[in-house]
């Protein structure tokens, strides 16, 4: 996309799911090695972390971050490329709980970009109050169109907005989570999104905030 559109600043990323060997610093490692430094943002496991699989009820191998209440040694070993790069982490489909246990753990590495992936959606559920102890620590919270829609609808408008203005317009980001079939495209998404934003009360300033200013801070473009 780069070559294609001159000027355009964009990033990638590694989801660390089984496809890649789960929790792997190893992989981790070669993303950040990617030319230009365009490799950003690592996810925790996502389609198959534990938290997910074990919310989906199915039976299938997933990829395990913590147990009994603490954060495994690959975990850690992964956290800790994530700060030797400076890179980005996403706390993926983790549970609420698992989430904080890797904000902890990252703010300790001296991780400076953090955030909690789409923090109000199943399996994560984060309360209001979690996700504001997560701010607290410095990540942003995402908010995503994708809960609000098509098939994979959990929420109205009225909750983001409310949950958006209890952590802070200057600790969240907004994003599309499009992709799926029938849903739109990232493009149209994120403007549906903005729109009905707007329609709760939200002024362009702070819609800016969250979609421009917070995501390009956290990609150190700002």
């Amino acid at each position: 996309m780069r070559k294609e559109v001159p000027g355009i600043e964009i990033f990638g990323g590694i989801d660390l799911n089984l496809s890649v060997g789960g929790m792997n610093p190893t992989a981790v490692e070669h993303m950040a090695a990617i030319t230009g430094g365009y490799g950003r943002f690592v996810w925790m496991a996502t389609f198959d972390s534990e938290n997910q699989v074990r919310f989906s009820k199915e039976n299938r191998p997933f990829v395990r971050i913590a147990r009994d209440g603490q954060l495994l040694p690959q975990t850690k070993a992964v956290i800790a490329v994530i700060a030797k790069h400076d890179l980005v982490m996403e706390t993926g489909h983790s549970s609420a709980e698992e989430g904080l246990l890797l904000l902890r753990e990252a703010k300790e590495h001296g991780v400076q970009h953090m955030v909690v992936t789409h923090a109000m959606l199943q399996p994560t559920h984060m309360s209001e109050a979690q996700m504001l102890e997560a701010a607290k620590m410095g990540a942003y919270i995402e908010f995503v169109y994708n809960g609000l829609t098509g098939s994979g609808k959990q929420f109205d408008f009225a909750d983001y907005a409310k949950a958006i203005r209890y952590v802070g317009v200057d600790h969240c980001i907004l994003s599309s989570d499009m992709g799926q079939l029938k849903n739109p495209l990232h493009p149209d998404g994120l403007l549906a999104f903005f729109r009905g934003l707007s329609e709760q009360g939200f002024t362009q300033v702070e819609i800016d905030r969250m979609a421009k200013k917070n995501p390009a801070r956290l990609v150190g473009l700002e």
